[in-house]
Parts: C-alpha cells; structure tokens; sequence
C-alpha cells in the first residue's frame, strides 16, 4: 500500500501541479495526513506548505476544510488551484449571499475538494451545522501561529478552533506555519489537541535571501538607496510601523520616480484592494505597508524586503523578510535600526492592556530583536540559532559576512557579565546584573548583600547602554540564555565556559557617531548570494522573455489572476531554455500540470516557435504540433471556459487503479496522458514502464528483471528521467541522503576548479559510489 499511495501522490504531483518530485519530508507528512493522521509542520514561506495538505485533499474521499486568516490569501490560494484543475472554492464576507448559497450547495453535493473559510466563519453554528451535513477529508489549520497567544500574530477567532475539533475529532486535522519558536510551537500543540501528532520541522534557512542591517540615519533616504541601488526594477515591500509612516513614505518614493502606494488596516476596503491587485498583478512596484499585508501572499516574484521602522520581534522579522524570493532566485532584506525604536516599542508594551506575564515573554522577544540587531555574528547563524537550528559556517550572504563591521575585543567585559550572573546565583535579570557590575548601592543590591560580590563595580569602565549591548550579543550568540517564562532571570550555557576560561574570544560592535554611520549605510556591498538560479536574462533571449511574459500577462487579465498564477517565472525560464517544440515535450516544464498544458501549452509553443522562426531566418513550415499564432485567442477562450474533468476525481482515480493494480494493466501516466494525444513511441513505452516500476518501490535490478532487459538498460532510462525531471537520484539509486549529499559536495567543489565530468567526481569519491550513482547525481544538478 505504501508503494501504492506513493505512486498516487506522485502522479498527482506531475500531472496536476507540474512538479517532478517532492521537496525534502513533503512526502512522509502528505503520507502520514493520507492516511489519516495528525500532524504539526513548519516550514519556511515558499518552502511548500500548501501542497502538504492539498495533495492529501485530492487523495481523500471528501473535502478539505482550510481555515485560513486573510481574504486574500484565499483568493490567492483558490486562483491557483483553480488554475490546476482542482475544484476549489472559498466561504469568507466577500462574497454576495447568493455565491454564498452556491458555495454551500457545492460543498453539500460533494463537488468541492477544498473549501477556504475564515475563522470568523468557521465559529458560526449554521457553518459548524453545514460542515456536519458534509463529508470532511481533512480539517487544515494555516497561520497555525495566529492560535498561540505567545505568536507574533495571534487572533482571539483561532480560539474557536477548539470546538471544531472536539466536533470533528475523527477528521485528521495538519497545522502548518512558517514561523514559530519553541513556546509558540508548545501552544499549537496544546491549543488544537496535537500531542500525538506527526511533526515536521523544515529547515528555517533561506539561503537566497541577503539580510542587512544598517543604523538608522536618515531612513527614507537609507531605504530609497537601497531600491535604487539594488532593485531599481525589482517588486519590494516597505514595512513601516504605522498607518501615518506608510503613507508619508509611499508619498517620498513617488515624489523620487518610484511606484508606490500604501496598504495598511485604515485605509477603505476598495483602495487596499485595488493597491493589492496593482501590486500582484506587476503595475505596481514597491507596497508600503503595516504588518496587515503580506500574509501567504503568494507573489513569488518579490525581488526585497524592507523594514523602515524596527519589527516587534524575530518571529515577525523572519516571517516579512520571507515574502521576499519565494521563487528561490536573489533577494535581500535591509532593516533599518534605532534605539528609539526600540523605546518606543518597549512603551506601547508598558501602555498594553495585556497581562503581566505576556509582557513579559514581549519583553524577552524585543530583547533577541535587538540582540540580532547588534550582533557582529552571521545575520543567518544568530537568526536560525533563535529557531533553534545551527549554521556550522558563516553565510557569506549577509552584511556582517559581505561588509563586517568593527567590532572591540570584549572577551575581558564578557568574562566579567558572566562571571557576575555565576556568583549572584542565575536567579536575576538585566538590571540587578548590571547594576552589580556598575557598583549601584540600589536597595536590592543592599538588602541582598550583592555589594560584597568581588564583581561589585568591576564594570564601571563601560556604560549602561554598553553592557546591556553586550548582554544582548551573548543572549543572541548562545552564551546567556533567559528562562522560559518570561521573567528574564539569565543563566550560563556550558557555551560560556570557554569564554570564562579565555578560550574564546569575543567581539561586540563599536557604535559609531551618527554621521560616520550614515556614511556607512550608504556603502554599496558587493552581493554574493548561495543560488543556481539567474535572475537577469541574457540580452539575445529578451525579445522571447517579453513576448512569453506578455502573453501570460494577457491570459492573466482576461481571468482577473495574478500571471504568476498562470506560470511562475521559474516555469517561463524552463521554457526558454529547452525550448519544447511539443505538447509533450512542454508537459516536462516545471508547474505545467495537465489541465494547465491543455488550457496554455499550445499558446504558449506558438510564441516559442514564432521565435525559433524568426531566429532561424527561413521560410520552412512550423512543426506539425504547432498551429499559427493566429490560434492564440482561440486557447483564451478555451482557458476561459475551463470545462474540464475534475482533477481529483483523476488523483481519486490513479489511487483507486494502482490499489487495484493487479487486476488492471493502466499505469499512472496512462490514467493522466490526454486521451486525444498520440501513442508514443516504442522507447517512450519503454521509459513509462521503467518509471512506473521505480515508483512502484522496484529498484534498478527487479525493474530489469520485469522488463526482460538488462540492468544497463534501466540505468539508461533512469539517467533519461532524471534528465527529463521525472525522477530524482534518491528514486533511481538507494542511496541514503547523506550519501546523496556526499557526491553533491564533491561535484561542487570540483566544479569551483573548473569544468567537472562524471568520471572526475566519481576519481575523486575514491570509487566509494558507483559511476552509475554519481551519474544520477551529476545528472540532476546538471539540468
């Protein structure tokens, strides 16, 4: 059965959302929630969440329930189903009662297979008494952080959630957020009753993105420098701290040549609209906005990220900074920092209505903020150390790594703060430590007898605002750590004892005078980013990048979608560069699904062959897959129309004909191919029945013996697929990942010399692996 659902989820994946394999533990939480499991998974924005409980909605008998936050981020979602193929509908104000009533009908006849609603919604009895009325696949919790009040975006609606569960308890249930620590993480758990729930949590690292940090001088001047300097084309966000901040520097980036426009929660429902449609759609450049925008917007093509004002916290910071480079190519972030932002965060936190001990873990989280701030560390390695994952070597794609800033020795200072948390018994905060250190006879101090400690007034070379910047780097690099509920009590890490024993040395940040530092943050760092991916196009391929984007853009507005919902750019850069002359062939692109090849894919061979022509410079006759250009409005229409069969019912289909494979010689890609499409050829059979075996679970020698070839024949076809995007090494060999991860290294380390073949990298492996594993491989990185 293993092998069964595997196959299934698999064709699923290729035919409906144009995918050749699945990203890193997306396969085990979409086995585990297919089944009928709970499950906790974290991921980062862009990382693949969303297929972790689409895939299983198309796999279930029934239909998914997501609850989800934001208007937006439905319509987002259902646009690009909708696109694929799947049936997908949203409940949510935005709609009339009457498309309100039609929703309700669908989802009551059993033809939705997922349904988007709000939490406002969801906590209404007449939704709860539709929803017992229907048959539920999967219940699918998105923005899990907004349940815990201890997330850096909680909403009082989630808490309703609580109810629907013990309604639905025997509906699996899957939470999923890009952003969340360890206390936020427990009370997911505890909130929506996922004790004995899988979890899965992903990598936190966006290797892609360059984080930056600059002290705040003049910000708008410092964030329009940035733009014009890294991103004169590029789409970007400017997060600002108010309504009044948004508006003003949306103002300043027009008044300079930039389109901008506001976003924030006071603005009227039309205007935010309307600037958000601008901006998805490409006809706006730069949005200024609160933190009401931006959550699950699923603009891939988001070039940067800027933080005008300081963030609350980490979780915050990480989750806005995400929304830039979802396609995986070079982004950067800048945050501009100021202590006053800071004291003004810290007094609406005093002001705040909220309870003590939520101040408190507030309090804590600014704390790491600034820590992150100040540190002379990697940006990368404090900010994945805050999620609790570990970054062996420094990055080389942040500020700190590309431009290190000038740092004093303050091993010495170092020794003493940690020496007088040790001997005041871990039991105090900030203050009474540095107060200590300072010499203060504060009450405290008196009463306690702290002013006999040999570190009493040992400190006094440095200021207040010194020591507090140093106490934040060793909380922010792991030699302090603070107690988990808030009180901010500090105690060692057994990190701290090389520091104590002079083994380690330690660097702070010097704080330049206002003016040096506004010269510094105009300094332009020479970016180096860790990606395969271009972004620029080569200057001959503009006229076919234009002429591609142009006609996505066209599909998109006679539909009202974003292009990228059409094709992302990843998938117009695939075009490019193998150039398809075939519907089947275009059926290899990445995010070309079945239902999307037949709605675009000869529109889109049309252009691709118009530009082959015209490069050629002949009168020779188009392919006969090709029709004339002429043809494209045809293909409009019928995209426009979308009567097709419903995509599920083919993944519905695929499960139901592989669990009943001994009876039935369909293979999967049978049960997809278009029915109106030309057999294949022999070889093209012949590679079809590999893939099918291989997965089906057959390794290279079973698939040979099946198929009556030999196993130099598989290892061909395998080779074959991978090239073609139908396989991935793990698949085609058995090897474990680390393995996998073994040859990669060596393949990029010998490719840093200068060209590398197969046979070098095989050489240097010592002939640990064989050609035929390091040929997988080397194939794969290749394409």
């Amino acid at each position: 059965m293993a092998t069964n659902l595997r196959a299934a989820a698999h064709s699923a994946l290729r035919h409906v959302f144009g995918y050749s394999s699945f990203r890193a533990g997306q396969f085990a939480i979409i086995e585990h929630v297919t089944r009928g499991g709970n499950a906790l998974v974290l991921m980062p924005t862009g990382g693949g969440k969303s297929l972790c409980y689409q895939l299983p909605a198309l796999l279930r008998r029934g239909t998914t329930v997501v609850v989800s936050p934001l208007i937006a981020l439905m319509k987002d979602q259902v646009d690009a189903l909708t696109q694929a193929g799947v049936a997908a509908a949203v409940l949510n104000s935005s709609l009339s009662a009457e498309a309100i009533r039609a929703t309700e009908a669908k989802l009551l006849a059993a033809e939705l297979d997922l349904l988007y609603i709000a939490p406002e919604r969801l906590a209404k009895p007449a939704t709860r008494a539709l929803l017992e009325r229907s048959q539920l696949a999967l219940l699918a919790i998105d923005e899990a952080h907004c349940v815990s009040r201890w997330g850096h975006d909680f909403r009082p609606d989630y808490l309703a959630l609580k109810d629907v569960i013990n309604r639905f308890a025997d509906v699996p249930r899957i939470a999923l957020t890009a952003t969340a620590d360890a206390a936020t993480r427990a009370d997911i758990v505890q909130q929506l009753a996922l004790e004995d729930a899988y979890q899965h949590v992903a990598s936190f690292d966006r290797p892609n993105i360059c984080y930056n940090v600059v002290d705040k001088a003049n910000a708008k001047k410092q964030v329009l420098h940035f733009i014009q300097r890294d991103h004169p084309d590029g789409a970007g966000i400017v997060y600002c701290m108010s309504r009044k901040r948004t508006e003003d520097m949306a103002a300043y980036l027009q008044a300079r040549g930039i389109n901008a426009q506001p976003y924030h929660a006071g603005l009227p429902a039309a205007i935010r609209d309307k600037h958000q449609h601008q901006f998805l759609q490409g006809d706006l450049q730069v949005m200024t906005a609160t933190i009401a925008f931006g959550m699950g917007i699923d603009k891939p093509d988001v070039r940067f990220v800027a933080h005008l004002d300081l963030p609350k916290n980490l979780e915050g910071y990480y989750q806005e900074t995400g929304r830039a480079g979802r396609d995986g190519t070079p982004a950067s972030t800048l945050l501009t920092y100021g202590l006053q932002d800071a004291v003004s965060l810290r007094r609406l936190l005093a002001q705040s209505t909220a309870d003590e001990a939520f101040k408190r873990v507030e309090t804590q989280k600014l704390e790491a903020l600034l820590g992150y701030c100040e540190s002379v560390q990697c940006r990368r390695q404090v900010l994945l150390a805050y999620f609790g994952e570990t970054l062996a070597e420094p990055c080389g794609n942040c500020d700190t790594c590309l431009n290190p800033p000038k740092t004093w020795d303050a091993t010495v200072a170092a020794q003493m703060l940690l020496s007088c948390i040790y001997r005041s018994g871990q039991r105090f905060g900030a203050g009474h430590v540095i107060d200590i250190l300072l010499g203060k006879a504060t009450k405290r101090v008196l009463e306690l007898n702290h002013n006999s400690l040999s570190t009493y007034g040992i400190g006094t070379d440095h200021s207040d605002t010194t020591w507090r910047m140093l106490l934040r780097n060793l909380v922010a690099t792991g030699y302090i750590t603070t107690d988990a509920d808030g009180y901010g009590v500090l105690k060692l890490t057994a990190q701290s004892a090389g520091v104590l024993k002079g083994k380690t040395q330690i660097l702070a940040r010097q704080v330049a005078p206002a003016r040096a530092r506004d010269k510094a943050s105009q300094q332009t760092a020479t970016r180096r980013v860790r990606t395969l991916e271009p972004t620029a196009v080569e200057p001959s391929q503009e006229p076919l990048w234009t002429a591609l984007k142009a006609l996505r853009t066209e599909f998109a507005r006679n539909q009202q979608v974003p292009p990228y919902v059409i094709f992302r750019d990843l998938s117009l850069r695939e075009m490019m560069s193998t150039v398809p002359t075939s519907l089947a062939e275009m059926r290899s692109i990445t995010g070309v699904g079945e239902v999307k090849l037949e709605r675009y894919g000869q529109a889109f061979l049309d252009v691709l062959n118009d530009h082959r022509v015209a490069e050629s410079n002949t009168d020779e006759p188009a392919t006969e897959q090709l029709l004339p250009t002429s043809h494209n409005k045809k293909m409009m229409m019928i995209a426009a129309d979308g009567q097709h069969r419903r995509v599920s019912d083919l993944a519905k289909d695929v499960s139901n004909a592989i669990t009943t494979a001994s009876s039935t010689d369909e293979t999967v890609d049978n049960i997809f191919a278009n029915p109106a499409e030309d057999s294949a050829s022999d070889d093209a059979d012949v590679l079809g029945d590999t893939l099918n075996l291989i997965y089906a679970g057959c390794s290279v020698q079973e698939t040979a013996e099946k198929l009556g070839i030999t196993v130099k024949q598989v290892q061909t076809h395998c080779l074959e697929l991978i090239k073609r995007g139908h396989l991935t090494p793990r698949e085609a060999t058995e090897l474990a990942m680390s393995d996998l991860e073994a040859i990669e290294q060596v393949v990029f380390s010998l490719a840093e010399t200068g060209r590398v073949s197969p046979k070098q990298v095989y050489t240097a492996l010592e002939q640990r692996y064989s050609l035929y594993d390091v040929r997988c491989v080397y194939t794969a990185l290749e394409q």
